[in-house]
């Protein structure tokens, strides 16, 4: 078992900043084993943790999100992903520069919302095998709250155990991400780079 802080809204909210995706990554599989994809949750949990009660300002906590997100998240495939077909056209330093600005405006825009999280736990259930590594399927137990299922995909084929996807009562945290970076996007008439410069400003 492991015990956390959470809000339904801010597993929410924190959990899209973790989604990710292995449509562009590597199709090596590494060894990935049950024991290391459950303990990866284990440990990114206990981090969260960590960071809520650590009593430091607001700005201090959402620096150890970033990270925390570093460490669990592949932000890289998750960056690229966001941005859909756009991707394929974009040059390297626009990848590069938009994976950087991505990671502190998703760090940013989750990291605010610490002080709405309440006590409660995260108990990891169990571990299924899927064709892209492994399932590990949890329950937060919050205070006040019907218990409701976290879902965690893990997998190596980046080169590391990394996260990416999340569930949340069933609801795919990658798609919803993606969805509010390409109206983003949208709005700026496809400019990678007018995006970039706009996420910095919010992160």
């Amino acid at each position: 078992m492991t015990r956390t802080l959470f809000s339904r809204r801010s597993v929410l909210g924190f959990a899209g900043g973790l989604a990710a995706t292995l449509a562009v990554a590597p199709q090596t599989v590494l060894a990935l084993t049950q024991a290391g994809a459950k303990a990866l949750v284990d440990k990114l949990v206990g981090d969260i943790n960590r960071v809520i009660s650590s009593g430091k300002s607001e700005s201090a906590m959402i620096r150890d999100f970033e990270k925390i997100f570093r460490t669990y998240a592949d932000v890289p495939i998750m960056a690229r992903y966001t941005l859909g077909a756009d991707a394929r056209s974009a040059t390297p330093q626009q990848l590069r520069t938009y994976t950087k600005a991505f990671e502190g405006y998703i760090a940013t825009k989750y990291g605010r919302r610490f002080r709405e999280f309440i006590g409660g736990r995260i108990e990891v259930k169990d571990a299924r095998k899927i064709r892209n590594g492994w399932e590990i399927r949890s329950t937060a137990f919050l205070r006040g709250q019907s218990p409701y299922e976290v879902t965690f995909l893990v997998s190596d084929r980046s080169g590391k155990d990394k996260f990416y996807n999340l569930f949340i009562e069933g609801v795919n945290l990658l798609l919803t991400e993606r969805t509010e970076i390409g109206t983003m996007l949208d709005q700026r008439g496809g400019d990678i780079d007018k995006l970039s410069r706009d996420l910095k400003k919010l992160a």
